[in-house]
């Protein structure tokens, strides 16, 4: 498993800043975020602009850019997002589902707009991954196994996020043995309670909640998973750089200790 952040935990900060400290905390690479209106450390209108630095300021760090977060299920902007990841290297764009939970009618529309963005990636050499997200349409194992059943091929995958899992009122060890044989990317935090929220920036570092990510790790390993493994953590605008950096090392700690274990 290759350790990273997404940059979307350093959204206070520019890309350098944040590829300088998550190198320091000892992370195989990086995702860089491309979420409108959170943190766009890659803005895809002028994707072309920003090639050059983001490149540079991963590679002069010793980081492996390891994936993509643009978030929303948009054609405007993951068409050129997956223009982007292949001209970067990167090999996974990770969104959400959109829609309402429990709509069959958004259920529909995402899959069938995911398939069509699916083999667009594909034809790219990218893989668009999807993650279960609370208060969406794809938002717990059943609606995650439907996708998958759905989108063949090698441009879809799945984005397990433990978190929204287990506020899905899941085990999120158990729903990822489900699923596994998509999963081409995973987004890890912890959390304290079954939200509705993840908590508390500090609370979302790996080991300081409720979700047993020892035995969700177990579950990747004995499935031989080898892809990149990107804690996500929000909300941490408003913290100094200290805080951040804080989390990050703490959460890489604890993370690759599970990982020369499993």
């Amino acid at each position: 498993m290759k350790l990273g952040v997404n940059s979307v935990l350093f959204q206070a900060f520019d890309f350098p800043t944040a590829c300088r400290h998550i190198a320091l905390a000892g992370y195989d690479g990086i995702e860089v975020s491309a979420i409108k209106g959170m943190c766009e450390h890659l803005a895809l209108e002028r994707w072309r602009d920003q090639v050059e630095g983001i490149r540079h300021a991963a590679s002069a760090n010793g980081l492996r850019l390891l994936s993509m977060e643009v978030a929303a299920l948009e054609e405007t902007r993951l068409l050129p997002a997956f223009e982007a990841a292949a001209a970067l290297g990167i090999p996974v764009v990770n969104i959400g589902p959109g829609g309402k939970s429990k709509s069959t009618d958004d259920l529909e529309r995402s899959i069938a707009l995911m398939a069509c963005m699916a083999a667009e990636a594909a034809k790219r050499g990218v893989t668009l991954c999807v993650k279960a997200h609370v208060g969406a349409c794809i938002d717990d194992t059943p609606t995650t196994l439907e996708a998958m059943r759905r989108i063949p091929g090698p441009g879809f995958g799945i984005d397990m996020d433990p978190s929204h899992i287990w506020r899905a009122g899941e085990d999120p060890a158990v729903a990822l043995r489900k699923v596994v044989s998509r999963v081409r990317h995973v987004h890890i935090r912890d959390c304290k309670g079954r939200g509705p929220g993840p908590g508390s920036p500090a609370d979302q570092a790996c080991g300081r909640g409720d979700i047993d990510l020892a035995a969700y790790c177990r579950v990747l390993s004995d499935a031989g998973y080898d892809g990149p493994v990107c804690l996500e953590v929000i909300g941490a605008g408003a913290l100094d750089l200290s805080a951040v950096c804080t989390i990050a090392a703490e959460s890489r700690g604890y993370l690759n200790a599970l990982r020369r274990t499993t």
